[in-house]
């Protein structure tokens, strides 16, 4: 859960710096990730990943909604007037995270790497992330994925035969194949995407 957490985190900073509720909203509406990842896990992480040199906290000052809303526009510029002309006034402190350029390599070694590719959720959390790969290596991610659902597909259709199963199991059985075989259709098509581009487009720099 850890890696996954922490692909997510460097994923949404890797495109800019967040406040730390903004990473939390994100990664469950943006990148749909919400059934492995409780908000209370989002802090304990981003210490970590400070720790460890990936991100860094940065103290910003923001201006107080509040001080301008005051029903007019004359009035919120008088307002805008007074809080430019007394520094410190009408301004709060926030703590930002920026990502670092270790935490830049760590995001990608972890986004490619072969050994933290172990459920649907971590894979379509890679491919929600998978434009800060090299298309090889996306082709690489793909490639991968579908190997292991042709070899869960295999395993399915084999017990789905088995005589010993009853009608309502081998129903569940026929309807759970459906579904990878929905998978790799998408795979499928990914793929052919991707070798498209790398046909169209310039080679790369391996």
């Amino acid at each position: 859960m850890f890696r996954m957490l922490d692909i997510a985190i460097l994923g949404l900073l890797m495109e800019r710096d967040h406040h730390g509720y903004e990473i939390r909203t994100q990664v469950r509406d943006r990148l749909a990730v919400s059934a492995n990842i409780s908000f209370g896990s989002i802090y304990p992480a981003l210490n970590r990943l400070e720790r460890h040199g990936h991100v860094e906290a940065v103290i910003t000052n923001e201006a107080r909604g509040n001080a301008l809303s005051t029903g007019s526009l004359s009035g919120e510029r008088a307002s805008l007037r007074a809080l430019r002309a007394t520094p410190g006034i009408g301004r709060r402190s926030r703590k930002v995270y920026r990502i670092t350029d270790r935490g830049r390599e760590e995001f990608v070694s972890l986004l490619a790497d072969p050994a933290t590719l172990d459920d649907s959720r971590t894979f379509s959390l890679r491919i929600a992330l998978a434009k800060y790969l090299t298309p090889s290596r996306r082709v690489a991610l793909l490639e991968r994925r579908r190997t292991d659902l042709v070899e869960r597909l295999a395993e399915m259709l084999a017990g789905s035969r088995n005589e010993q199963l009853d009608t309502y199991a081998r129903s569940v059985m026929a309807h759970a194949a459906k579904g990878v075989e929905l998978d790799l259709e998408w795979i499928d098509n990914l793929l052919s995407t991707e070798r498209n581009n790398q046909q169209t487009f310039a080679p790369e720099a391996k």
